[in-house]
């Protein structure tokens, strides 16, 4: 019987291969390729399948994160009629609805100081607007991301700077309680300037203030360093619950979040529109640029806006104005108040009157 002789070359074998085998080779790689191109096919398919499922929220995107900064669509009390604030035992109140474009209406409470309640009873919107030039301080109050100018806390705000002899003028941005439009940064920043520019014209020599509280701190500074821009020096800002700045909100839940950067990567090379992502109410830019007097409150136990931020904001106010026109005052973590609750504060009437005072004595 012959043996198959195998032939050496530099030390290693070599064996002949039959036609056979040379086939079954082939055919190997035949059936390995169509299982890649398969395998790209399902992969092609699967992504084809994703976009178009993701389609509706990448296009509704900026609506979803824009409900990640203003909670507007949340409206308590449900079933209060805003145009009524007596029903709330403001009876020194009345509703208005001021148009600072064709198109837009923001409801507006006008509170007049408390010791006109009697004199209030039954008038119209003419005397409250008359009421305005009487010489006693106006407060524009801008409030946080949620609700209506009738949350509880606000009303509480109100009735104390009522108490101690202010006119209040409380004001819905666009899109919250019955005023209409959409919310922005650059639109609620314009409605607080023209409001503003709305009371100047009729409150004569009377101070006007601004008042922000969270959300309303960054409308606050915006609105001081627009009018400063412009020529107009503001009275006098309070920031309540105040914030450094904003950015959209990218959750931390790892799924959530991989699921919105997807959509936003959809959302530019799908649709080729970038969403801006960049810091918006930018107090900690704001205070460097403002030169109104500032009042910084804020409670130890704030759980939304942090006390060592605000802190950074006082230090970074105080180094382009003196001691004299920037101040803070915060609230023992031990009473409670955590983020809406200063209005409950039996000192916080003195220390406004103290404040209100100084910027007039700086004026």
């Amino acid at each position: 019987m012959r043996k198959r002789v195998t032939e050496q070359s530099d030390g290693g074998n070599v064996s002949s291969s039959s036609p056979m085998h040379s086939k079954t080779t082939g055919y190997q790689e035949k059936k390995g390729l169509i299982s890649k191109l398969w395998l790209w096919v399902k992969r092609g398919a699967f992504a084809l399948c994703a976009i178009c499922m993701m389609m509706p929220i990448v296009v509704e995107l900026p609506e979803i994160i824009k409900q990640r900064i203003y909670y507007h669509r949340i409206r308590v009390p449900f079933v209060f009629d805003l145009s009524q604030p007596a029903e709330l035992a403001l009876n020194h109140t009345i509703n208005m609805y001021l148009t600072p474009e064709e198109g837009i209406s923001l409801g507006v409470w006008h509170t007049v100081p408390e010791n006109k309640w009697k004199e209030a009873q039954g008038k119209d919107s003419a005397w409250y607007h008359r009421s305005l030039n009487d010489g006693s301080p106006v407060i524009i109050y801008l409030h946080g991301r949620t609700q209506t100018r009738a949350a509880k806390h606000r009303i509480g705000v109100v009735n104390v700077l009522s108490s101690i002899g202010y006119h209040v003028l409380s004001m819905d941005y666009r899109g919250f309680g019955d005023s209409t439009g959409e919310p922005t940064e650059e639109v609620l920043t314009k409605d607080a300037v023209w409001l503003h520019r709305w009371v100047k014209e009729r409150s004569g020599g009377s101070q006007v203030l601004i008042w922000g509280h969270s959300l309303g701190s960054g409308v606050a500074t915006n609105t001081a360093v627009r009018l400063m821009e412009q020529g107009v020096l503001v009275d006098g800002v309070i920031l309540e619950g105040a914030f450094k700045n904003a950015r959209v909100y990218i959750p931390r839940n790892p799924f959530v979040r991989y699921a919105m950067l997807y959509c936003l990567t959809m959302k530019r090379f799908i649709l080729r529109d970038e969403l801006d992502l960049n810091i918006i109410f930018p107090n900690d830019e704001n205070v460097k640029k403002m030169r109104s007097p500032l009042l910084f409150l804020h409670s130890e136990d704030d759980h939304l806006t942090r006390l060592h931020n605000v802190q950074q904001l006082f230090q970074t106010a105080l180094s382009v104005q003196d001691a004299e026109r920037v101040r803070m005052v915060t609230f023992e973590g031990s009473l409670g108040y955590l983020h809406n609750g200063l209005y409950k504060d039996p000192r916080l009437p003195t220390i406004i009157k103290n404040f209100v005072l100084s910027t007039e004595e700086m004026s």
